[in-house]
Order: C-alpha cells, then structure tokens, then sequence
C-alpha cells in the first residue's frame, strides 16, 4: 500500500527557536515499512503546501496519515485531509499524534467526513494492523485505538520495546533544516519514553498512563551510529531518571567512538540525585539542557505540582554551571502576572546567565489542568493553544499583557545578542555559515518580527471555524480517567510493577 504521512507546519515558537525532525512521525514511517508497505513523508515544517499538492498528485497515496502533537495544528490538518480526498478520491485519511489523542471524537465530527479515523496513542503498534484493514477495504474499528465516526475500537496498543521500529530517517528531505538554537543541523532520537511526575500543566503522563521503558543500550548506541547530524537533541521528557541506563548508553557510544554536541531536557532534582551520569555525558558533548523550572518561587512550583523547591531549583543551576553546561530555563507566564510580577521575571532573568524562555500558562486536554481551567476558557480557536497565546482571562487587559509578555522577552533575548554577546554569537554564526548553516542566523534576525504583541492581539480577532470541545465531566481524583493508555492494575496482577514515582 502507498502511505504518505504529512507532518503539520511550524507554530510560532518553532518558526524561531528551534525546528526538529518528527522522530514520532520518522518511527511510524518505519512501522509501516516493516510491515511492507511504500511510505513517503512530507514535513510542512521545511515543505510547502504547493509541494505537498504535488505529491498528493504524483504518489497517489492509497492512505494518508497526519500527525498532531500539536492543538495548534488541527485546522490546517483538517484543510490538508479535504484537499487529499478532493484530489484522490477514495483515500483513507487518518490522524494520529498526542493531542488529537485527546479530543479524536471531536475531532472526527469537526472534519465532516474529511478525516476516516483518528489513531488514538502511540502510533507504531497501530499502522500494522491499521494498513492491513484499509488494504481488505473492511472497516478499521477492530484496529487498537482507532476511533471513527461509527465508533471506537479496542484500547490502544502500546509498544513492548522501544528498540523498535527504527525511524525512517533516509525518508527526509532537507535534513539539513532542523536545528535547536545553535545545534544547526541537529537530529533527534528518543532514549526514553513516558514520565513517572505529574505535574498539573502536561499531558505527558496522562498519555503514556504514567509509564516510563527505556531503550537499550545497544539499541541506542546503533541508532546514534547511524545519525550523520553533528548534533543530537535527546528527546526524553526527562533525560537521566535512571543514572545506570545513562551510563550504560554513554558506555556504548564510548565504545563506538561516536563524536557529538548534545542537546536534552531534565529536571533540576534528577540533576542534583544523578551529577556523575552527566558529567560523564559532558565528556562525551553535552552541550545544552533544558531545565523546566516552570516558576521561581514556592508558590508557583506548588501550582503545578511541579515537587520540587525553588532552592533545588537553583543548585541545579549552580551544578550545571559548574559543569560547563549551557542551561535554558523555561517559566510559565501564569496571565494572572500584573506588570509588578513581569518586572520581577525580568530581572531574575538578567540576573542569571542562563538563557531564558517564557510559555503561557495554557489549559490543554489531557492536563489536568484542562479539566479544572477550562471553564474559564476566553476562547475555544485551536490554533491560541499554542503556549504563546493568552486562553483564559488574564489581570492586564489583553493588549497590555501582550506588550509585558513581548518586552520581558526581549530584554531576554537582547541580553544573549548584545554587545556584550555579540562576539560569541557572530563566532558560532560564522561557523555556521561556513558549513552552509543558515538556520540560526535567521532565528537572530526573526524575532521582532515574530514575537510582535500587536500580531499576539490581531490572532484573537481571525474568524473561527474550528473550536476546542469542552471536556466532559470526569473527576480528576481518579487520575486514570485522564489516561490514553491504561495499564493493568499492578495489584491484580503477577509479575508487573508499578511506574517509578517521584520523591515528594
């Protein structure tokens, strides 16, 4: 069978800080072509809509699959699923991704007929089956985790080993393309999958019931091999939890000789428990983490269960300068800050060296925070829940809340690209550029052009086609209702154990 999987295009976060290979969507490609099927994928990140017409024209692809990870993205995947049936008619359109996990049946009335199903959970153990029903031209709702219009199907499927499938990364064009701030090129690859924390703003673990497996060494080590990028990003929702998984894959990239900079994302706690695992990892090219610090007071982390002071917050800081590592720090905007508060945020911000982002606090289905905020919701428009944009009332009036969001971001940004920077940055640009990197020498040049506050306000003001459903009424003290995959009670069976769990 022809599949062509599409990979929706860049928000406006990613149109400046960083642009990644669809590593879920690159795995799913590899499932379908284990299975014996021809799979081409185009990423709207790095291809046009006109280039994507052309392959709709050229491949004919008897299935189309679109992943969304992203709220964001819903609309234009609706538009790509009726321009794929308009010009290849009988077509199976399917979604499938994190988000769109969420709301599928929603999701498969909003699009009319346009979209035939929506994969619910990992989509690896599900194209398989999925393919070898759309190919008997039968129904798909014995397929784990498919939902349609007539119905739902049996519980998603989740794989036993993330070994498998290997990411179909020779079906990329531009590779080139994708970067993360200074790691230009960079791949990806996944060593863990799942989080054990449960932090009231993600949706991570309500998707993955709280799992947590792991990839093997040697699994790791072949596929990090086989990567040509200079740079790698470690996807993991948390990188490290367990410090003898991250020495043994150290060891066998040691083993290999394997030569890269590195890029991932922790928590300062995991940090502080596990310093050896990362120094290690240091010697080997990590270069970059991303600490999530969300907020840097009690208050805040305690908001969203973030389990975790604002002191271990900051010794992290200190062990990973002591490091030699380049940290970003992430903070929510909560859009209850007044002026006085964003006035604060800037100068922590310009008291550290640490380069720092800022998201809004946004209530997404699948957080718990979803089903506690959304009655407060000021607008249901798919494509605000983006973490740039305000959702719920916020204390300034919008317009205002919008110029703090954008001035306090600034003062950041011009911190890391002053005359003080200056010369730090035009080296890394010039060497960028010798290699015919140009990817982050337009991320310098975009941002006022993106992060405008007028822009942020006009997005409020587009007309509205396709809204976010309201949840329905679950109580959230039951936390696997919130669940995508819904693991065996490890009481009621022999031989399972339960998730990891957090230190309190």
């Amino acid at each position: 069978m022809r599949l062509l999987l599409v990979h929706p295009s860049a928000l406006m976060y990613s149109e400046i800080f960083l642009r990644l290979e669809p590593l879920g969507l690159e795995r799913v490609a590899g499932a379908a072509r284990d299975a014996g099927h021809e799979v081409r994928v185009v990423d709207l990140q790095v291809l046009s809509h006109a280039a994507l017409d052309r392959e709709l024209v050229s491949f004919r692809p008897q299935a189309l699959g679109i992943s969304l990870n992203y709220l964001a993205n819903i609309p234009e995947a609706i538009s790509v699923a009726r321009r794929a049936k308009d010009r290849v008619p009988g077509c199976f359109v399917f979604f499938g991704g994190h988000s769109v996990s969420f709301v599928a049946d929603e999701v498969l009335e909003q699009a009319g007929g346009a979209v035939d199903a929506v994969v619910r959970g990992e989509g690896e153990p599900a194209m398989a089956p999925l393919l070898e029903a759309v190919g008997q031209g039968g129904g798909v709702e014995g397929v784990p985790g498919a939902v349609t219009p007539d119905g739902r199907g049996p519980a998603p499927g989740m794989l036993h080993t993330i070994d498998e499938p290997r990411p179909a990364r020779d079906l990329m064009r531009h590779r080139r393309r994708y970067f993360i701030g200074e790691l230009d090129p960079c791949a990806s690859i996944e060593f863990t999958r799942g989080c054990p924390w449960d932090c009231s703003f993600c949706s991570a673990w309500t998707f993955y019931g709280r799992s947590y497996r792991k990839a093997s060494p040697e699994a790791a080590g072949q596929e990090m091999a086989s990567i040509r990028e200079p740079n790698v990003f470690i996807v993991d929702d948390v990188a490290f939890i367990r410090p003898e998984h991250g020495h043994a894959i150290a060891a066998e990239i040691e083993r290999r000789r394997i030569r890269k900079r590195y890029y991932l994302e922790t928590r300062g706690d995991v940090l502080l428990r596990n310093p050896d695992v990362f120094e290690r990892w240091t010697r080997l090219g990590l270069t970059y983490m991303f600490l999530g610090m969300e907020a840097i007071d009690a208050e805040g982390l305690d908001l969203y269960r973030k389990r975790i002071s604002p002191d271990e917050n900051f010794r992290a800081l200190e062990a990973a300068r002591a490091m030699g590592i380049n940290v970003a720090i992430n903070l929510i905007v909560d859009p209850a800050w007044d002026a006085e508060r964003f006035r604060v945020v800037r100068e922590f911000a310009l008291s550290v060296p640490e380069i720092v982002h800022l998201t809004v606090m946004t209530p997404y289905p699948g957080t718990e925070i979803w089903h506690t905020e959304s009655r407060r919701l000021t607008t249901r428009d798919y494509r605000l829940f983006d973490i740039q944009h305000a959702v719920v009332p916020t204390t300034l009036p919008l317009d205002e809340f919008y110029r703090e969001l954008v001035r306090t971001q600034a003062v950041i940004n011009r911190k890391h690209l002053g005359l003080r920077t200056a010369a730090g940055a035009l080296r890394v640009l010039a060497g960028n550029l010798a290699r015919g990197q140009t990817n982050f020498a337009r991320m310098l040049w975009r941002f006022n052009r993106v992060y405008n506050p007028d822009r942020q306000l006009a997005d409020h003001r587009r007309p509205v086609r396709y809204q976010l459903p309201l949840p329905r009424r679950i109580d959230v003290g039951d936390r696997r209702q919130l669940y995508v995959h819904n693991r065996p009670d490890p009481h009621t069976r022999r031989g399972t154990q339960s998730p990891p769990q957090p230190s309190s």
